[in-house]
Order: C-alpha cells, then structure tokens, then sequence
C-alpha cells in the first residue's frame, strides 16, 4: 500500500476539541506524540471508528471510511483495522494459538494477506502456541497481541502506547520486534506514545498533537528539529540519523558508520558491514567551533553549515545544523552563540561527544 492516508476530524467535548488535518504516508509507522490529553487516543480512536467524530474524513488505502459530508461512516467491524490496546487483552480461557485464531474464520482470505507463519517468524512467538495467557510475561503478552492484530490482515496496523504497561526490561524485549516489524510489514503503522524514545526508535514519520491540534507533521528528521515546537528546547532534544556500518576497528573497539556527507566513529558493534543503523545524537552532546579543532580528545567532528537558531528564557540558545544531507540540534549557552557571533548560513565545525544506537 502505498497511497496516502488522509484523516481529517473536528470532535468537540465541551472541555476538549479534537481539530486535525493530516495526510500521512501509506507505509511505515507513524507515531503520534504528545503528552496527556493532547487528543493522541482519541484520534487513535476517531480512525478506528471506535470514536464518531461530528466532523471527518478518513481515506485508507483509497477507500473511503467515513465521511461526515455524505454522512458515510463504516463500522469498526467493517473497517480492514488491526488494534493493539496497552493491554494484550487476550483471551484467558485459550492457548496462543487459540488466541490467534480467534475471529480468523470471520474475514476472506486476500491473495496477498500476510502469512501467519512468518508473523510467528517475526514476532518470536513460535514456541508459545500451546501456552496460555497466564504463563507469559508482559512483552510476550503484547508480542501476542500484535500477532493476532496482523493475523486478521489489516489493511492498517494501530498502537495505542502498547508499551506504557510494561517496566524497561520487557520494553527493551519487545523494541527488536517491532523493528523488524517495521522494516517486513507493507502496511502503514499509527502508533501512539509520549515517549520520545520510542519515537526516536520507531518512528519515520512524527505528528506532534498538543491540546486536540497537530503542531507539527512530517518526517522523523525534521520534524524534531523543528526550531518552532517544543522538542527542539528540550533536554531530550536529539537528531536520529540513518547511518550504514562501513568498517570495525578491532584495535580500538570502534566501528565506523557513513552517512551522506561523512562518517562517524561509534563503539563496537556487533553487526554486519552494509547493516543499516539508526543513530541518536542528543543536543546536550553538540559543542560548535569556528575552526576545526587540532587537538581534541573528541573522534567526531564535522563540518556544519547553521540553518536555524533561537533562544529561550534560561539562557540557552538552539541551534539547527545542516551536516551533508542530514539535521543536527545543539544546545548551548545564550553567552557562547554570541560570542562565536553565530548567525545563519555560517559555515562552523561541531563536536559530537556523544552518541546511541537505536537498532
């Protein structure tokens, strides 16, 4: 699938209002991001058809879910939809496998439906078909949950923070998976979460929501270096880069990656060269110079040209950095952008202390 989804919703509460205008791409994930009640769920819920807008218009895979004009609106029984809730919610009285075939006897068989057995494959799951929901732990719960969301062959997958319930370590267990999920699947991901991390991890394309509005949408990269949104101000503020492993230096227990306009030096990693890799640069760790530094115990430092810089109220400046083809923050004080004279479209050197592999 790869036409465009469009989703526009006006729903009114009383006290809140959901007013969004999106067209978002049919492929890859989605995330939608805000903190507590910015209308994340509710959008969420406004697809699904769980929620009946006043107001909408929802278009998936050029078929027409609901428009309010017309006063067409499909049932969520009727709408080709996975859900995934924070909680697996499986079936206490059946095994995995029973889970997974719940519902299955209801939809068609499509020539092209995603094949069980491989959702098995990716997910891990194959060794607990004949357990029951009560012997497995929380990120094998949630593994489950998506299984059975993709085994009814959704024409889209949706993720209501399906990681909020589980502590670090099952997040941790379950990341991997939908990485690979991400990289197999052909059908479009929206997945909601307040966690930048899992944003940073997961996401190709971010929509920003804040009190029932979309401050912000686009693509990963620039969208979080969007000098006008609150994430660039941040102390999480961060570039996510998409890097190719190039070469290991045994010897110093470093491997080299590239990207388009240089490379960077990381710890050891244990992957193959060509692998593709996600890299998470924080502003914190950005410090810039006006000439290239001769002496500095500090492996990355490239060249920059500065496309955007602002100041807030405690005295720090941000500063958006073009680096080849690819966006870089740093975070510095208000003193040292006007002692370097920073302005843009000034061509300066940053420094990267520090850097995260996200995949």
């Amino acid at each position: 699938m790869t036409q465009p989804i469009t989703a526009r919703f006006q729903l009114n509460y009383g006290d809140f209002v959901l007013d969004v205008d999106l067209q978002l791409p049919g492929t890859g994930i989605s995330v939608l991001f805000g903190h507590s009640g910015s209308g994340k769920t509710t959008l969420l819920r406004c697809i699904a058809g769980l929620q009946h807008a006043q107001q909408g218009f929802l278009e998936i895979n050029g078929k027409v879910w609901q428009d309010s004009e017309k006063n067409l609106f499909l049932p969520t029984h009727k709408r080709a939809l996975g859900y995934v809730f924070q909680e697996a919610n499986l079936f206490p009285q059946l095994t995995v496998a029973g889970n997974l075939q719940f519902g299955l006897k209801r939809i068609a068989k499509k020539p092209d439906a995603i094949d069980l057995q491989h959702i098995l494959e990716l997910l891990g799951i194959e060794h607990l078909l004949k357990r029951m929901p009560d012997r497995l732990s929380g990120g094998e719960r949630q593994r489950v949950a998506i299984a059975r969301a993709l085994a009814l062959n959704p024409e889209i997958l949706l993720m209501d923070e399906p990681l909020a319930s589980l502590d670090f370590k099952r997040k941790q267990e379950i990341l991997p998976f939908l990485n690979r999920l991400h990289q197999t699947l052909n059908i479009p991901v929206l997945y909601v979460t307040h966690s930048q991390q899992e944003v940073a991890q997961l996401a190709d394309t971010l929509v920003i929501l804040e009190g029932g509005k979309a401050l912000a949408s686009g693509p990963l990269s620039e969208t979080l270096s969007r000098l006008d949104v609150s994430l660039a101000q941040e102390r999480d503020a961060t570039a996510v880069w998409s890097v190719t492993l190039i070469e290991h230096e045994t010897d110093y227990h470093l491997t080299r990656v590239a990207f388009d306009g240089g490379t960077l030096s990381l710890p050891m990693i244990d992957a193959a060269l060509g692998t593709s890799l996600r890299v998470q640069i924080y502003a914190r760790d950005v410090s810039i110079a006006l000439e290239a530094p001769i002496a500095t115990s500090i492996l990355n430092v490239l060249s920059a040209t500065i496309t955007g810089l602002t100041d807030d109220r405690g005295g720090q400046s941000v500063v958006r950095l073009q680096v080849g083809t690819l966006v870089l923050l740093a975070h510095i004080t208000r003193k040292s952008a006007l002692l370097l004279n920073l302005q843009i479209g000034k061509a300066v050197y940053v420094q990267i202390k520090g850097t995260s592999i996200l995949n």
